[in-house]
């Protein structure tokens, strides 16, 4: 029987969907918005409230649990020290999924999922670093 086996298989094995959600959800701790299909969007959006809502306990059994689907440390440090602290009054609903068009090349659906208390100077901040130690290292 297929009982709780609801969620879409985006045409990806179970690994590639792990490790997909595990890198777009970094992207979007890191980020705070970000621009995917529109069925990823929506399964992404379960996946990261159910992180934000272990950073709001703050615990290290919370952190741990969070590490183990993250896989990168500077993603779990903002999402307990940066995310989760701005969500602390807010009982769920922390992401938003607006729709942006269609893709030019085979017209997939896209959409702009963000959080919603986002800080705008985030999005490509961490981007802009690593470019200009780049240009220093260059110099």
């Amino acid at each position: 029987m297929r009982h709780g086996n609801g969620r879409r298989k985006l045409n990806r094995t179970h690994t590639h969907r792990q490790a997909m959600f595990a890198n777009m959800a970094a992207s979007l701790i890191e980020h705070e918005q970000i621009k995917t299909t529109l069925p990823k969007a929506k399964e992404l959006r379960p996946y990261i409230e159910r992180l934000i809502t272990l950073g709001k306990r703050g615990d290290i059994h919370a952190r741990r649990l969070v590490r183990a689907k993250l896989k990168t440390d500077a993603a779990v440090s903002r999402l307990f020290d940066v995310v989760a602290p701005r969500m602390a009054e807010r009982n769920g609903g922390y992401t938003r999924v607006m729709k942006a068009g269609f893709r030019y090349g085979d017209a997939a659906p896209m959409a702009i999922i963000e959080l919603v208390d986002r800080d705008v100077d985030a999005k490509g901040a961490g981007d802009r670093e690593r470019a200009a130690m780049e240009m220093a290292e260059m110099e």
